[in-house]
């Protein structure tokens, strides 16, 4: 129990202070980069800096994790802390569960933080305040299908829930039979209302002894039940930055509506299978830290292990843009990955459990 209080101490310390240097270099280097672009209103300057430490966090917190265990790890042996561990009778296993404990609760913290829309979402805000002076920029020209209508958007506003410019077409056997023409309609109650539209039906038989296009006033309409404007905004432009809410109802959603949804498979596979690559890898870079710098030169293999580090991450990180370009599949992309990894890990595992 000393041990676990030790070094679970020891990594939450070295994991804070790198996950800050990380986040505070990669902001810093975006913001001399494209101050030159961001509004003169100092609250847009500063809302922009929050959501690009969002995005920062989401992208290289898995990163601090593995860096701040090699860190910890050679901390251990410099100090011969990790001798006197093994002196006292603690086993390799007893001294890799602190880094195996606190990364998981960590990794689990980290899925949470994707049920908001403000982390989930971050780069996307970011680059709005930067082109459009605006953290929500209106979608405009949204075309899209929805059971057996298709529906025109000319401009939806997904911060007012309100969409205008409306066209919704029903076709059946392949003929265009009504539309619906709309100048605005709102976001409530789980639908979407429209106030006042104008309904053109056309007749099956078009000739001359048809009564012709009929156009009628109808009002209060309801339409695409459940489909929220960040939904819309999300599946049908084609973004991949999904709120784990957002995601799970998109797919249930549209999973009968004959609408790819590999983007958003794979945008839940990187929420909740992706960040485990940390725990795994770690259990397998520990196993090749030498307990003494008498048995290896530990500044080199620190080098070895973070440049092996970063070519992993950076190895996921372009499967995962893989899958998100749907190059290819997500199950490949994303999970395949994490999956190799986590048998070698358990193969490490089981390999050195034994005392040393």
């Amino acid at each position: 129990m000393l041990a676990f209080k030790y070094i679970s101490f020891h990594y939450i310390k070295y994991f804070s202070v790198i996950l800050l240097a990380l986040v505070l270099f990669l902001v810093g280097f975006d913001y001399m980069e494209n101050a030159d672009q961001l509004s003169n209103s100092a609250n847009l300057v500063l809302i922009y800096i929050v959501y690009k430490a969002f995005f920062a966090l989401d992208m290289l917190l898995p990163l601090a994790l593995v860096f701040a265990m090699i860190s910890t790890k050679i901390f251990l042996i410099r100090s011969n802390a990790l001798v006197s561990f093994y002196s006292l009778g603690y086993s390799r296993i007893d001294v890799l569960r602190p880094f195996v404990v606190v990364s998981t609760v960590v990794v689990v913290i980290f899925i949470a933080l994707h049920s908001l829309s403000s982390f989930s979402r971050a780069d996307e805000y970011s680059n709005n305040i930067r082109k459009n002076a605006e953290y929500l920029s209106p979608t405009r020209d949204l075309f899209f299908t929805y059971k057996d209508k298709f529906v025109y958007f000319s401009k939806m506003l997904p911060l007012q829930e309100k969409a205008e410019g409306i066209r919704i077409f029903s076709v059946k056997n392949n003929s265009l039979k009504e539309v619906i023409v709309a100048s605005s309609a709102v976001y409530r109650d789980e639908a979407w209302f429209i106030k006042k539209a104008d309904i053109i039906t056309k007749p099956d038989d078009l000739s001359f002894e048809s009564l012709g296009i009929k156009v009628t006033n109808a009002k209060d309409l309801e339409m695409l039940e459940g489909f929220r404007p960040k939904m819309l905004d999300q599946v049908y432009e084609g973004k991949v930055n999904f709120t784990i809410k957002d995601a799970i109802d998109a797919l249930f959603l549209l999973r009968n509506q004959n609408v790819n949804t590999s983007s958003i498979k794979g945008a839940l596979y990187k929420i909740f299978i992706y960040p485990f690559f940390v725990p795994c890898l770690v259990v397998i870079i520990f196993f090749f830290v030498p307990i003494s710098p008498r048995f290896l030169n530990v500044s080199l293999f620190s080098f070895g292990a973070i440049l092996a580090t970063l070519l992993v991450w950076g190895i996921l990180f372009m499967l995962i843009e893989l899958s998100n370009n749907k190059t290819i599949p997500s199950e490949i992309g994303v999970i395949a990955p994490v999956v190799i990894l986590f048998f070698i890990a358990s193969w490490q595992w089981r390999k050195f459990r034994l005392p040393t």
